[in-house]
């Protein structure tokens, strides 16, 4: 990274929700002027601040920065508005509908939050700065049961925003990362531009048109694998190594568990991408295929297209990579953009 020299001539965009800037560092690979960030961890925002070197970044929860009347002008111009809103009550291996409306001390920061309503609070951003576009990451648990009802909301309230959205379930693992990992992307356009790219949706709806789809060959583990290594990033627990012998390639642990526990730890398939990594640094472990080990520091980043000298800090690589959009995912996302919408504009 260190050698790169990043065009910054494709726009201009500003990121919420910023974690450790993977979503930034897509943006850069795509050619765009990542301004700054907003972010309320303090050990991310430290991350940020290392790799990225943002123009400005703000440390305070959404609610609050989504209501500064001191906004710096620059981003009340922008082509992209994007964050990644904290997903974690609506993830497939969560509390799900327990944790709904709670106000709750979750990782994402150390303020008390109601996950499920700060996407409305970055919409409410996007509706005071009105970018031309606007990009949402969350989780594809977003689109399955009862939190359906908040996709119809965030729809409406994108709406009320004055923008068109659409949105696209995609997998990063057919768009050149190494790991099959599944999200869903809210992708809106101000109306007011948005004329020229309208089209039929479907018998009851229009929306800008954009083609997503991506079909690139699978990179399997093989090609990212650290053949010098003996140990990997993350502790291996007794319990673990006396199921590992038992535990076939490319399975899960619970496989070899008589009450069927350890379901989020498995063992790699050398010939397929990497399962989704998860930034649980004491479970949700993919351990290597004969080696008793877990992925190395070389391994999380490749399986989640960062470069090999992003400066974690004093944090978990997987803990980042596992919070983070992949950037080669969200550099493939936005080039699209920039081609089909940005660039006619």
């Amino acid at each position: 990274m260190k050698d790169t020299v990043f065009s910054k001539d494709k726009g201009k965009v500003f990121s919420c929700f910023a974690c450790g800037g993977g979503s930034t560092m897509g943006y850069k690979l795509a050619g765009f002027d990542v301004l700054g960030c907003n972010e309320i961890d303090p050990k991310m925002l430290d991350v940020y601040k290392e790799n990225h070197k943002p123009k400005y970044s703000f440390l305070e929860s959404i609610v609050t920065f989504a209501r500064r009347k001191d906004l710096p002008k620059e981003l009340y111009d922008l082509d992209i508005l994007d964050g990644s809103p904290p997903c974690s009550s609506f993830s497939m291996v969560g509390n799900r509908e327990k944790d709904w409306g709670k106000e709750k001390v979750f990782t994402e920061g150390q303020e008390l939050q109601v996950l499920d309503t700060l996407f409305f609070d970055f919409i409410y951003l996007a509706k005071e700065l009105q970018p031309k576009v606007v990009i949402a990451e969350n989780v594809k648990g977003l689109l399955m049961g009862e939190a359906k009802k908040y996709v119809r909301k965030i729809y409406d309230e994108f709406e009320n925003a004055g923008y068109y959205c659409q949105h696209f379930l995609l997998d990063a693992s057919r768009m050149g990362v190494p790991q099959k990992r599944e999200r869903v992307f809210f992708i809106a356009m101000r109306k007011d531009i948005a004329k020229p790219f309208l089209k039929p949706v479907d018998l009851f709806t229009i929306a800008p048109y954009l083609d997503l789809e991506f079909n690139e060959s699978e990179i399997p583990f093989l090609e990212i694998e650290d053949f010098d290594a003996d140990v990997g990033e993350s502790k291996v627990y007794p319990s673990v190594r006396n199921l590992y012998p038992y535990v076939k390639e490319g399975r899960d642990f619970s496989d070899a568990h008589e009450k069927g526990s350890f379901f989020s730890y498995h063992k790699v398939d050398r010939n397929k991408p990497l399962q989704t990594i998860t930034a649980n640094t004491k479970g949700g472990c993919g351990y290597h295929y004969e080696k008793i080990r877990t992925l190395t520091k070389t391994e999380l980043k490749l399986g989640g297209s960062y470069p090999q000298d992003y400066n974690f800090l004093v944090n978990k690589v997987k803990y980042i990579v596992g919070m983070s959009v992949p950037p080669v995912m969200m550099a493939q996302i936005v080039k699209r953009i920039y081609d089909q919408w940005i660039s006619k504009l």
